[in-house]
């Protein structure tokens, strides 16, 4: 018996079973670190961090076998997508494999940020390193499926585990607020992006995207008008599916409630919902456009332009009267959705290479903003306060450099990455006809450049407090250092990041 269930494992492993394999693995992680947590000592809870980031490493390594597979299937026929599994709703292909080992890189940064804060918190569970790699699962599950039920699962999967990532400070009553809120914003983008599927269904027969994309690539070629997307069964299934992608990717107006969840969620935990989390919910929205909405862009152009003035607008306008670096970060993100949309409504090869390229300097940087709100955290003090920043040079001038650097590279100073990532987005712009959206967003950038360099000036010339010095972990060391590399290299010499990027959507 043992014989054959071993068997039926290998032969699972070697079919189907090899596309999910890094997510397995990564939920194999988790339930390791949640047993052999009960046995560690208070001194021993460091094992919890290094097995999940050895949990990433194990998935990284299979996404890396993945790709060897593609490769050899491109070799045999140029046409195929990548690989297919579980009756064709799970999709493996460069674009999963690209967002997918950058959901490992940004998970990876957030466990090594999280380690000291943690334990100036006093709070060595290992449920919050189980719950990050189980949260990666489903951002990587959501990636690779291309049937809606699949995708939804990914989504819940991500979520539940933000939601209880949330209240890991027992006894911190705004982190628990904090996960009231967004328990509630959970619910109801779920529900809307739910509610589409009848009508999915009974437009084509199926919720599988490949297969609908399939028969609106059949209905254009047979000359039927937006590929029937403007009866109005298409058009409230649309509505919805974008609707709830809005609130996903925290677009204004459907931001409300977010800067409250970042600035009372623990710090560890913000970063994961504005690096991870996020550019998950993008990556989505990314792959939906592709296979449903760019058979009817001109009819949702101006819904997505709309959408991406009101988030410029409102996050950077906002950002402006902050003085809480949660608030502003959170505020600043919105804008950041807002670059990223004009990315679709470019809806070109460019405008694609873009958001991919775009996500990617993203991470780093936003992962380093958010890790030096990490370092000024002290017992008893979030360290997230405008002030805190006050005298930083003096208390650590290493710390001071690298605030200078996430910061114009967050503002689109050249020549940080930032600013290529941005370059990119304009680039596409003006290719597709759209000088006006072009010239409004470089407009936008100008209110960034106050508020991102309002708080380096606090750093280096504002006199410091009796403020302790601060000293980075080995841990934190690694995590900004990376973040920094990136933020810098991908400015100053951009191709071999953007030739990355172009690979998600086909070598």
């Amino acid at each position: 018996m043992i014989h054959s269930l071993i068997n039926s494992v290998r032969h699972f492993l070697g079919g189907d079973g090899a596309l999910i394999l890094p997510e397995m693995e990564l939920l194999l992680f988790a339930l390791g670190i949640l047993l052999i947590d009960r046995w560690l000592a208070a001194r021993e809870k460091y094992w919890n961090a290094a097995l999940a980031l050895g949990g990433t490493v194990f998935s990284g390594f299979t996404l890396y076998l993945l790709l060897r597979k593609i490769q050899v299937l491109k070799d045999r026929n140029p046409d195929a997508p990548g690989l297919l599994g579980f009756h064709e709703n799970v999709l493996a292909d460069p674009f999963f494999l690209y967002f997918a080992a950058l959901f490992l890189v940004a998970t990876a940064l957030i466990v090594l940020l999280s380690v000291h804060y943690l334990q100036i918190e006093e709070e060595g569970r290992g449920t919050y390193y189980a719950l990050l790699l189980s949260a990666c699962a489903g951002m990587m599950l959501m990636a690779s499926g291309i049937n809606l039920i699949v995708i939804l699962m990914g989504l819940l999967t991500m979520e539940l585990s933000c939601i209880f990532l949330m209240g890991i400070l027992r006894r911190d009553q705004r982190s628990r607020e904090a996960r009231r809120k967004y328990f509630f914003r959970s619910v109801i983008g779920f529900a809307i992006l739910a509610a589409g599927l009848p009508l999915f269904y009974r437009m084509f027969g199926t919720i599988n995207i490949g297969r609908i994309g399939a028969i609106l690539d059949l209905k254009i070629e047979h000359d039927v008008p937006f590929a029937g997307l403007t009866a109005w069964p298409a058009i409230i299934a649309l509505g919805l599916l974008a609707a709830g992608m809005f609130f996903k990717i925290e677009a204004a107006p459907f931001h409300l409630g977010i800067p409250g969840i970042y600035e009372a969620a623990p710090t560890p935990v913000s970063a994961y919902l504005s690096v991870a989390a996020k550019t998950a919910s993008v990556v989505l929205l990314l792959r939906l456009y592709i296979f449903i909405f760019l058979y009817a862009q001109e009819k949702w152009l101006y819904v997505i332009a709309c959408v991406s003035i009101a988030s410029l607008t409102w996050g950077n306008l906002a950002a402006l009267r902050q003085t809480s670096l949660k608030r502003l970060l959170a505020y600043s993100s919105i804008s950041h959705t807002g670059f990223l949309l004009l990315g679709l409504v470019a809806g070109n090869d460019s405008g694609f290479y873009a958001i991919a390229f775009y996500l990617f300097v993203y991470t780093f940087m936003t992962a380093g903003a958010f890790g030096m709100v990490i370092l000024l955290h002290q017992r008893g003090s979030a360290g997230a306060n405008q002030n805190d920043v006050d005298g930083l040079y003096g208390r650590s001038p290493a710390a001071a450099l690298l605030l200078l650097v996430f910061s114009a590279s967050l503002a689109g100073i050249p020549p940080t990455a930032g600013f290529s990532a941005r370059y990119a987005i304009f680039k596409a712009l003006l290719e597709t006809k759209h000088p006006y959206l072009a010239g409004f967003a470089v407009l936008s950038i100008v209110p960034g450049l106050y508020y991102y360099l309002r708080i380096v000036l606090h750093a280096w010339k504002q006199p410091g407090a009796d403020a302790p010095r601060l000293t980075l972990t080995g841990a934190q060391a690694v995590a900004v250092t990376v973040a920094v590399f990136v933020s810098l290299v991908a400015g100053l010499y951009s191709e071999p990041f953007k030739r990355l990027a172009h690979y998600a959507f086909g070598p």
